[in-house]
């Protein structure tokens, strides 16, 4: 028979399933309930296809097109950025690291998460770009290119942190079977260790991703607040966060079509998430299965 605190605690576990679930639920029917009567005036078809979004200009268009690609944009470079410098030193500190330096460095690397993300905004304005326009002729003020920068040093720590776990999670067994084998340091590393931590080290992937697509501070205000369906990282562009936060703060009638495009902004953006969370969900599963 389950004790009255193993039972209390089963019974608290439980019920924040419940609430997350609830959450999530809530979510989805605000972003629904709210953005249906933006899709009744505007056609699903042009939101999808239009290349032009000016719902605040007086020739007005709503195509989603320019912030999906300035969302992607930022994300992708961001991302290009923290993934090799978060892998390696992962690597190094589970691989070659003395034991007293990584205690010392990790909590520090940590310490990264905690700034506040208009720091990195300002940071990326006034420092990042300034040095980018020393030696890239054209690039405007604000761009693409130093928000996605700054952007990928902020999620290095979630990256080199999560990896390093997965990678100190392996058995020393398969190490030592390397070493057993005649293997160096760098190919036991990188050739047994790294693909045996894959499936942690995508999780770790997966969540800096998710990061930098949900940014907001940083794309305001290094990227600017210009939808322009571009690939080009030295031009200004504007994420979906961006634009919910223009409009939100902004002097938009409440109610009004201008007003329920955040909704439709939204909601495009958890679809996105939702895609690339399940995509990413699927190739963790088929990593681990194929190293199980």
């Amino acid at each position: 028979m389950k004790k009255p605190f193993e039972r209390f605690i089963e019974g608290g576990l439980a019920l924040s399933g419940v609430v997350t679930i609830l959450t999530t639920l809530a979510i989805i029917w605000v972003l629904l309930s709210e953005s249906w009567g933006f899709f009744r005036e505007v056609s699903i078809v042009s939101f999808l296809t239009d290349t032009e979004w000016t719902p605040l200009f007086t020739n007005k268009h709503y195509g989603i097109l320019p912030l999906l690609s300035g969302t992607v944009l930022t994300t992708l470079i961001a991302l290009l950025t923290a993934l090799p410098f978060g892998i390696t030193i992962s690597v190094y500190l589970s691989e070659y690291a003395p034991k007293k330096f990584r205690q010392s460095i990790k909590p520090a690397l940590e310490t990264l998460a905690a700034v506040p993300t208009v720091v990195y905004g300002f940071f990326a304005l006034t420092v990042v770009t300034p040095f980018l326009q020393s030696f890239i002729p054209g690039l405007s003020t604000f761009n693409a290119l130093s928000a996605g920068i700054v952007m990928g040093i902020m999620i290095i720590p979630l990256i080199a942190s999560m990896s390093e776990d997965a990678l100190r999670a392996v058995p020393k067994s398969l190490r030592e079977a390397s070493y057993g084998m005649g293997a160096t340091r760098f190919q036991t590393a990188f050739k047994v260790v790294v693909p045996a931590a894959s499936s942690g080290i995508i999780v770790s992937v997966i969540l800096g991703i998710s990061r930098a697509i949900g940014e907001t501070m940083v794309v305001a205000i290094a990227a600017g607040q210009q939808p322009t369906l571009t690939l080009d990282p030295r031009d200004a562009v504007e994420t979906i966060t961006a634009y919910i936060v223009q409009v939100s703060l902004g002097d938009v009638q409440h109610g009004s079509i201008e007003y329920k495009t955040i909704f439709a902004a939204g909601i495009s953006l958890f679809v996105f998430t939702f895609i690339l969370n399940h995509i990413s969900y699927r190739l963790k599963k088929k990593y681990q299965e194929q190293y199980e």
